[in-house]
C-alpha cells in the first residue's frame, strides 16, 4: 500500500461510517464505494454493517445511522468480503482516509478476513491542502469551494459522490494551473508523487512540486 498524490483516470472512491474514532475499539457501520473509469462512474457499492453492539448516540447524531437500521444488516466479515471483491485491485480515493478510513478498513480486514489491504491510495485532503486557498479542508469545505451540493453528507455513499466530484474538480484546477492539458498521472513529482505546477521564477517558467515546502523538486520547462 502506497500513498499517492496524483490524479488517476481509474479508481474507486470509498467512505466509511463508524461508531467512533478508534479503529481498535470502534466498529464500521457503513461501507460505500464508487467505481470510476475515465472520470465517469461505472459502478457503486453500499451496505450498512451490523456492529453487534449498540451505536453510541454521539455517532448516530452525526451520521444518522441507528440500531434499528443496522439490525438486519450483514456482519462486518460479509460486508468486507463483498466490498473488497467490488474494489479488486483498484487504487482507492477518499478524504482523510490516510488517518481514518484506511485504519478502520485495515484493522477490520485483518481481524475478520486475516488479510492485509494492499491497494495504493490517494487522500484528497492532501491534494486540497496543496491546491485550494481554504482555512479548513473538511470534505464539505472543499465541496463548497467548487459550489457542489453537500446535502446528505456524513452518509457513506453521499460522501463518495461528493468526493468523486471534488476530486475531478481538483483535477481540472490542477491541469489549468499546470498548463498540462490532459496530463493525468504523468505530470507528477518523481520524488513524492504530488502534482507538478507551472511556476514563474527569476529565470523564467519552470515546473515545481505542489508539495512545496515539504518537497522542493523543480524541473526546467
Amino acid at each position: 500500500m502506497a500513498k499517492l498524490n496524483s490524479y488517476l483516470k481509474d479508481y474507486t472512491v470509498f467512505d466509511l461510517e463508524t461508531t467512533g474514532l478508534d479503529p481498535e475499539k470502534d466498529e464500521i457501520i457503513e461501507i460505500s464505494g464508487i467505481q470510476v473509469r475515465s472520470g465517469q462512474m461505472t459502478g457503486r457499492f453500499s451496505t450498512l454493517v451490523n456492529p453487534g453492539r449498540p451505536i453510541p448516540p454521539d455517532a448516530a447524531r452525526i451520521n444518522g445511522i441507528t440500531d434499528e437500521m443496522v439490525r438486519a444488516a450483514p456482519a462486518l466479515k460479509t460486508a468486507l468480503q463483498d466490498f473488497l471483491a467490488f474494489v479488486g485491485n483498484d487504487r482507492l480515493v477518499g478524504h482523510n482516509i490516510h488517518s481514518f478510513d484506511l485504519k478502520f478498513l485495515s484493522a477490520g480486514a485483518l481481524r475478520e478476513l486475516h488479510r492485509h489491504i494492499n491497494n495504493d491510495y490517494v487522500d484528497t485532503l492532501y491534494l486540497a491542502r496543496n491546491l485550494l486557498p481554504l482555512s479548513r479542508f473538511r470534505l464539505t469545505d472543499v465541496a463548497s469551494y467548487f459550489h457542489l451540493e453537500t446535502a446528505g453528507a456524513h452518509r457513506a455513499l453521499n460522501d463518495c459522490m461528493i468526493n468523486w466530484q471534488c476530486y475531478e474538480e481538483m483535477r481540472k484546477l490542477w491541469e489549468k494551473q499546470a498548463g498540462a492539458g490532459d496530463a493525468g498521472e504523468a505530470a507528477a513529482c518523481p520524488r513524492c508523487g504530488s502534482p507538478l505546477l507551472r511556476r514563474r521564477g527569476r529565470f523564467g517558467d519552470f515546473w515545481g512540486c505542489s508539495g512545496f515546502p515539504h518537497c522542493r523538486y523543480t524541473k526546467n520547462m
